[in-house]
């Protein structure tokens, strides 16, 4: 099958100008005046090249994108939330296809070639939405790549029956066991957290737990959670998403945090959602933890925010760390490529010979100049098929 040269493009990270090669859905050469053979030419006029976007946090099963609008409905309280969703579920016919597919085929257009999903599992829904993410997801298979996280929205222990309908989630396929908050919710952060890894050490999934628990009570349960991964030996294999307390934490204790979780190699991942608190993010970078970043609610329940656009995330996540420098701001930036795709454990990632040819061309002179303009995507490359095209890109005639 003939492949794509992609001409006179800015590799992100390369040092200058140069081609790609793309053939049998990999990166076969990047460098300056390739031989097109009998691949198809497309000429980047200079455009900054990326890998493709990872969206490392989101909610697919909740999500009303592209439907009427709904006013929100919930009061302030993470509680409220919970109750509001449940409750108006069924009535809006959640999950929904429609409102999946059409969030997914968004995220394509603007660069996203990964999503993670936390899809909730409880007595209310039982697997329905694990269904209905992964039969949509396969819809759209060739475009974008979809895992799941089984995400006890409800608590594991307060809810009956969880625990058990998790490891049916995993026997689905799903990529991940998620928890949330093991001592504000679930009021026992020992047996919640035994539940959350016994089931990955037993099916060997990864593990992704959502964290809103503050102050020094959540600084406890990141200490647990470090223990527990590294007696488990799953370093590479844990997120913590929002973790809100270790934004809240003070300077020393930020430190030591830091310096553990890049030991354990758990990744920490943040939406940077309204007033929340934000991870000290350079801080973390510096001390070698990873971090990801992804919407969280997108125009569902919780929220009625969201693009489905990863630089809009981005830019955010670097205006909330109050990021001005463009090498902070790239650090944002990263959030959603680099430190995704580790989250996921996205083999050979990147913008190098014998990567995956997953990437996006945009018209932006660096990096942070394309988290903060958030230029329209010209070109989205999912495995080395064009995905995306817009009409500001040449093409050489016959092509």
């Amino acid at each position: 099958m003939p492949g794509l040269l992609l001409r006179d493009g800015r590799p992100w990270n390369t040092g200058g100008p140069a081609d790609l090669l793309i053939s049998d859905g990999v990166i076969a050469e990047v460098g300056p005046g390739i031989a097109a053979g009998d691949a198809e030419v497309v000429e980047l006029g200079g455009r900054l090249v990326l890998p493709g976007l990872v969206e490392a946090h989101c909610h697919l099963d909740k999500t009303l994108y592209g439907g009427p609008w709904r006013p929100h409905s919930a009061g302030p309280a993470l509680a409220d939330r919970i109750a509001d969703e449940r409750l108006r579920r069924a009535e809006l016919g959640l999950p929904d296809p429609a409102r999946v597919s059409a969030l997914l085929e968004t995220m394509v257009a603007a660069g996203t070639t990964h999503v993670r999903t936390h899809t909730d599992v409880h007595s209310g829904t039982g697997l329905t939405g694990v269904e209905v993410v992964r039969d949509t997801a396969a819809r759209l298979a060739g475009r974008i790549t979809v895992e799941q996280v089984a995400f006890p929205q409800s608590g594991i222990l307060t809810d009956p029956g969880t625990a058990a309908l998790l490891e049916e989630a995993i026997k689905l396929g799903v990529h991940a066991v998620g928890g949330i908050d093991p001592a504000g919710l679930d009021r026992d952060p020992v047996r919640h957290l035994d539940v959350v890894f016994g089931l990955a050490e037993r099916h060997g999934v990864r593990i992704d737990l959502h964290l809103h628990d503050p102050g020094t009570l959540g600084v406890f349960e990141l200490e647990l959670i470090i223990e527990r991964t590294r007696a488990a030996g799953l370093a590479g294999r844990v997120t913590v998403s929002h973790a809100y307390a270790l934004g809240q934490a003070d300077a020393a204790t930020q430190d030591r945090l830091a310096a553990e979780l890049a030991e354990a190699g758990i990744t920490i991942t943040t939406a940077a959602v309204f007033d929340f608190p934000v991870p000290p993010v350079k801080k973390l970078r510096a001390a070698g933890v990873n971090v990801a970043c992804g919407h969280d609610d997108i125009r569902d329940l919780w929220s009625p925010y969201g693009s489905g656009d990863l630089l809009d995330r981005a830019m955010h996540l670097a205006y909330r760390s109050t990021f001005r420098r463009d090498e902070d701001i790239e650090l944002a930036l990263e959030a959603v490529t680099y430190g995704g795709a580790s989250a996921l454990g996205l083999a050979g990632y990147g913008l190098t010979e014998g990567a995956p040819a997953d990437l996006v061309v945009l018209d932006a002179e660096t990096t942070a100049h394309a988290v903060v303009t958030r230029p329209p995507r010209d070109l989205v490359v999912k495995a080395g098929h064009v995905v995306h095209r817009s009409g500001a890109l040449s093409v050489p005639p016959g092509r």
